[in-house]
């Protein structure tokens, strides 16, 4: 494992043919791509595939990944170990493939790892293993009864794009990994490179459940205007301040009615909407990621109370803070 200074973070993706490429290749280019973004002398990951034999092993649609270890290769432990999976479409409905190879290693290795992550029906994988026995885990919703039926010990829940459960990680079907690799990279680098990551790849950032709401930055376009760009940057780091009309325009050196005419014009939104989906955003990050109480999450986010903190959430997300909070907490143990 590298936990030493300067060493690449190691992560172990074991394979097996028919295995879904973009279990694989996603997340791998996401953790390429935060390598390439970390800042110089921090190093980055490593990504490295294990198959039962070397050499070409073909995937799902065909297109052969080309593997030169073993799993009885050279004893390691990875920082992270990234189980992808495979859904299979029968008569008898979607059923998951369990590699018995990649089970074996999984019981070997798994105890072992720094963390371990199921992409889609990897979850299959790493429960067949005995890895998600006490934890709360989610899959592809087609087969998320299945996990259950099959693994009484893993408390299932379909709903989640991903879940984290102390070192254990699970995430739903197939695209979920890249938010999933998201929030990896986010635990090991902070938020701000993984909001950079989802700009670069035009994704939403950190989708923390099954709801559909955006990034509010990536939601929005890009202005043409230098000061509006450095503004909405300026608002983002500055929830708790008045972020009113009026003291925006002034902000520009603008009459409030040009200032909100050119916002609307550049964004799409007004100056209010846009306000309230950053402060909205803020707080539901608060609420998933701390156990900070409803009136510091209001003053943090510069909602102000707790009544505009419920209304907002009643409004834009038809929940109350404290059923987001139970539903979407990211729990370390």
């Amino acid at each position: 494992m590298s936990d030493l200074p300067g060493l690449p973070h190691l992560v172990v993706i074991p394979v097996f043919p028919g295995v879904n490429a973009l279990d694989v290749s996603g997340p791998a280019e996401v953790l390429a791509l935060a390598g390439r973004l970390l800042p110089r002398g921090r190093a980055g990951y490593e990504v490295r595939l294990r198959a039962e034999r070397s050499g070409p092993v073909a995937t799902f649609s065909g297109v052969p990944l080309c593997v030169d270890e073993t799993f009885d290769g050279p004893r390691m432990r990875p920082d992270t170990v990234l189980v992808p999976g495979r859904v299979d479409l029968g008569p008898h409905g979607p059923t998951p493939c369990v590699d018995e190879a990649v089970v074996a290693w999984l019981r070997e290795v798994g105890p072992h790892a720094g963390r371990i992550a199921s992409v889609c029906a990897g979850a299959h994988v790493t429960a067949a293993a005995g890895l998600l026995d006490g934890h709360r885990a989610t899959t592809h919703w087609a087969t998320a009864d299945r996990l259950a039926d099959e693994y009484p010990a893993v408390t299932v829940d379909p709903d989640p794009i991903f879940i984290r459960s102390g070192r254990m990680w699970t995430s739903a079907g197939l695209t979920a990994s890249m938010d999933l690799t998201l929030a990896l990279v986010a635990e090991d680098h902070g938020d701000d490179l993984a909001l950079e990551l989802a700009r670069i790849m035009v994704m939403y950032l950190q989708r923390p459940g099954g709801q559909s709401q955006f990034s509010v930055p990536l939601a929005h376009p890009v202005s043409g205007r230098q000061d509006l760009r450095s503004l909405r940057r300026w608002i983002g780091e500055n929830l708790a301040s008045d972020l009113s009309v009026p003291a925006l325009a002034a902000r520009l050196a603008l009459s409030e009615r040009h200032f909100a005419r050119i916002f609307r014009t550049e964004t799409g939104t007004t100056p209010g909407a846009f306000v309230e989906e950053l402060r909205l955003e803020a707080a539901r990050r608060l609420l998933e990621r701390t156990d900070h109480p409803l009136p510091a999450v209001a003053r943090a986010c510069g909602l102000g109370s707790v009544e505009t903190v419920h209304r907002v959430f009643r409004d834009r997300l038809r929940t109350t803070p404290g059923e987001y909070r139970r539903r979407f907490r990211v729990t370390g143990s």
